[in-house]
């Protein structure tokens, strides 16, 4: 689905599809890139996501994987979906908003970790 010409994802279906015990190579499977700052992430985050704040996304975005899907996040979708335009502008193909950010992954119940992130958490 595309909002606005901007692929998106809805949130139950992005867990679905990086659902860790899902079948088939983690190595293909998406990556959810949370583009809030780390103060947000602090707060509460999506289990496996990486962090790379849309402050500095302009100078990492190509740390990003080429070669797997991308699901870009933040707190409304707002940010993300600049990042999403960002990223498919420069010739990631494979690259999709979700839908509502954090907030309507939450709302929809799916998990979240809170409080400090562990060491590396949120690396690439």
């Amino acid at each position: 689905m595309a909002t606005g010409g901007i692929p998106t994802i809805a949130p139950r279906e992005a867990a679905a599809a990086t659902d860790r015990n899902a079948p088939g190579d983690p190595a293909t499977r998406p990556l959810i890139v949370d583009v809030r700052e780390a103060s947000e992430f602090a707060t509460q985050r999506i289990e496996g996501a990486v962090l790379i704040p849309l402050s500095q996304f302009a100078d990492r975005h190509a740390e990003l994987p080429r070669d797997r899907p991308l699901l870009m996040q933040c707190h409304s979708g707002s940010r993300s979906a600049s990042a999403t335009v960002f990223l498919l502008q420069r010739g990631w193909t494979d690259v999709r908003n979700v839908e509502g950010g954090i907030a309507a992954w939450m709302r929809d119940g799916l998990p979240v970790r809170t409080g400090p992130p562990e060491p590396g958490e949120g690396d690439l």
